[in-house]
């Protein structure tokens, strides 16, 4: 194990991802944990300037490591994001924070330290995801099966997806998880359904046995670490997978952020209901199991 561990580790690249303000000061994995990730279709090295992050999801693991909750961070939310270099600062949705950083590991330090001062949530380390790596991850382990609630086309690629239980490739389901038109929650629908297909990436990594097929084995894991750049505030990567091994895949809940749709200057935002209703500060004190109970109409069991 500590050798599959290390060859593993050796493909993952190491960016500083989150920004200062936003790094909790030590991380102690007895503890209550915060993660930051980050999906975009550009890595760490991309020069290109219009970047938007497509996926922000804050992962909160409390004591005892034995639950894990997703946290949604809708993309269109109304932040004030802080200045960068070649930025002044200003109001905008949340995930151009990515692309004021000017991508990669500027991008996600600016969208760490806007999320922090939003929410007051400090992080344990980041890893930004490349989705066309992440793809070829899911076809490596012979798709997912993807449950589809409601019948949609998709806007890029006119594929049709039609309700009920499916096995999608790559492809197939990243696209599925980017569309939010024509659904009945909208964007609500497609944070729903990014959660939906780590879950099940999680679910089809457990159920192949890639311990008896040591080949097939070897191209996930070079494929799941050239897919990620991470930044695990200094605790080697072995421990910390050693230290979420018994998290249980039954234990994921997905959570959407309080918040409601608003028109501004013809420009569509996502405005925080009520501050968040309290979720960040129940994720800040160890109290997300009290606060997913109190509100269930933001929490879905993966």
């Amino acid at each position: 194990m500590q050798a599959l561990t290390a060859r593993y580790d050796r493909t993952v690249t190491r960016e500083p991802l989150l920004a200062p303000d936003a790094r909790q000061d030590h991380t102690d994995l007895s503890g209550g944990l915060n993660y930051l990730l980050v999906g975009s279709d550009r890595r760490v090295d991309s020069a290109r300037p219009d970047q938007r992050s497509d996926t922000i999801l804050i992962v909160h693991v409390p004591s005892g490591l034995r639950q894990a909750y997703l946290i949604s961070v809708p993309r269109d939310l109304l932040v004030a994001i802080p200045p960068a270099p070649g930025y002044g600062g200003g109001e905008d949705k949340i995930n151009a924070a990515y692309e004021h950083g000017g991508g990669g590991r500027e991008g996600v330090q600016l969208l760490s330290s806007t999320l922090t001062r939003l929410t007051g949530v400090r992080f344990d380390g980041a890893a930004l995801i490349d989705f066309s790596g992440f793809r070829k991850v899911i076809d490596l382990l012979g798709g997912v099966r993807m449950c589809v609630d409601t019948e949609v086309r998709s806007i890029h690629t006119n594929t049709l997806f039609s309700a009920g239980c499916q096995q999608m490739d790559g492809a197939r389901a990243l696209d599925y998880v980017r569309q939010r038109y024509d659904l009945p929650g909208g964007d609500y629908d497609r944070q729903r359904h990014q959660q939906q297909l780590l879950r099940a990436v999680l679910d089809r990594a457990g159920q192949a046995d890639l311990r008896r097929d040591p080949v097939k084995l070897d191209r996930v894991l070079r494929a799941a670490g050239g897919s990620l750049t991470v930044d695990t505030n200094g605790v080697p990567l072995d421990e910390l997978l050693f230290a979420l091994r018994s998290l249980p895949a039954d234990a994921l809940s997905g959570v959407l952020v309080p918040s409601y749709p608003q028109t501004i200057g013809q420009v569509s935002y996502v405005m925080l209901d009520n501050g968040g209703n309290g979720l960040f500060a129940a994720v800040e004190s160890e109290r997300m199991p009290d606060w997913a109970r109190a509100n269930p109409r933001w929490i879905s069991r993966l």
